[in-house]
C-alpha cells in the first residue's frame, strides 16, 4: 500500500482522482473497457467532482458498480447512494456502458443480492474508489466485518457508530431515521478489485485511519485488510494523518 497526505481535503480529493483516471485509462487502452466501483459519502465529494473533470476518460466503457444502499429507503430519499451518484456523478459524465445500482427497497432483498452478485461476478474490477468510516468499516462491513464470504453483496447489520455517523453527517433528521441494515459489497469483493484508492479526510477520521494502516490486520477494523493489498493508495488530508506515525508526500 502506499500512503499520500496532503494539506487540504480538495487537494487529496484531487490526487486520488488523478490516480483512478489514470487506472480507468491503462485498463480501456489495454482491453477497450473498464469496471469501476464508486463509494458515495460525504468523504467522496472531492473526489468524485475531480473524477468528472478528468479529461481523457472514455465513460462509455466504463461499467459503474455501485458499493452499497440502505435497506428500506426509496431511490429518491436525499440520503440514497443511487440518488448521490446519479446527482453527483452520472448526471455529469458521459453516459457510462452501465451503472449497477443495488435496489434497497426491493421486495425481496435476497433476491435483489442474488441479482446485483451474480453481475459482479461476470466482472473484474479494475479500479474501487472506497473510503473508511469513523468505526473502521469497508463499506458498510461494519465490526466484526466478515472476512471470509465469496458471495459479492451481502446483507449487513450497521452499528451504533456507524448510524451515529450518517445522522451526524446530516443525511438523516436523526439517528433513529437511520436504516440499521444495508446491503454491501463484501471485503473480499473489494479486496479483488486490481486497484483501490482509498481517500479519508477530516479530524473525525484519524483513529480510524491509525487503526487501519498501523494497527493489527482485524475484523473488529475492516479497513485493515487494505494492509494487505499492494495495490492499495490512500489519499489523506493532514487532519486525518495527525496521528499516523508513518509519513508520506
Amino acid at each position: 500500500m502506499q500512503i499520500n497526505i496532503s494539506s487540504s481535503e480538495q487537494e487529496a480529493g484531487q490526487r486520488a482522482a488523478q490516480k483512478g483516471a489514470d487506472a480507468i485509462c491503462a485498463a480501456i487502452e489495454a482491453r477497450g473497457e473498464a469496471s469501476v466501483i464508486l463509494a458515495t459519502g460525504a468523504s467522496q465529494f472531492e473526489v468524485l467532482d475531480a473524477l468528472v473533470d478528468m479529461p481523457g476518460i472514455d465513460w462509455p466503457c466504463a461499467t459503474i458498480f455501485h458499493l452499497d444502499e440502505y435497506i428500506g429507503i426509496e431511490a429518491t430519499h436525499s440520503a440514497s447512494f443511487i440518488r448521490y451518484l446519479k446527482e453527483r456523478f452520472l448526471a455529469r459524465v458521459p453516459a457510462v456502458k452501465d451503472f449497477v445500482a443495488i435496489n434497497g427497497n426491493a421486495a425481496n432483498i435476497d433476491l435483489e443480492i442474488q441479482r446485483v452478485s451474480g453481475i459482479a461476478k461476470q466482472f473484474d474490477i479494475d479500479v474501487a474508489f472506497v473510503g473508511i468510516g469513523e468505526n473502521g468499516h469497508l463499506a458498510f462491513n461494519d465490526p466484526p466485518a466478515d472476512f471470509e464470504t465469496d458471495v459479492p453483496f451481502i446483507r449487513v447489520e450497521l452499528d451504533k457508530k456507524c448510524r451515529t455517523q450518517q445522522s451526524n453527517e446530516g443525511w438523516f433528521p436523526s439517528f433513529e431515521d437511520v436504516p440499521s441494515q444495508a446491503i454491501s459489497m463484501s471485503i473480499k469483493q473489494i479486496t479483488k478489485s486490481a486497484t483501490i484508492i482509498c481517500t479519508v479526510p477530516d479530524e473525525r477520521k484519524a483513529q480510524a485511519v491509525k487503526t487501519a494502516l498501523e494497527g493489527e490486520i482485524t475484523n473488529l477494523c475492516p479497513a485493515s485488510i487494505l494492509q494487505t493489498h499492494a495495490n492499495t493508495f490512500f489519499f489523506l488530508d493532514t487532519a486525518a494523518a495527525r496521528l499516523l506515525r508513518k509519513t508520506a508526500g
